[in-house]
């Protein structure tokens, strides 16, 4: 199992601030794409991920246990 925490407009859209699912041992890449087709309404391409509160890439390797965060852009004035 992993986790995965979304943050500002993520959340809002899927309704909830964290979703826990089976799909470690998959990329970065893998999971937005998964998450993608789970939620057609969402979009990650322009999101920053960290991985364990770590910055990752699309192709950080997601293991067991592993807490990956999806962080949209932040807008404002």
């Amino acid at each position: 199992m992993i986790n995965i925490l979304l943050f500002a407009h993520l959340q809002e859209i899927i309704g909830e601030p964290k979703l826990t699912v089976e799909l470690s041992d998959r990329t970065v890449g893998q999971i937005k794409a998964w998450m993608e087709s789970q939620y057609p309404q969402i979009s990650l391409q322009h999101v920053m991920t960290a991985v364990n509160e770590e910055f990752a890439t699309d192709s950080t390797v997601i293991k067991k246990g592993d807490t990956i965060a999806f962080i949209p852009p932040i807008s404002g004035g």
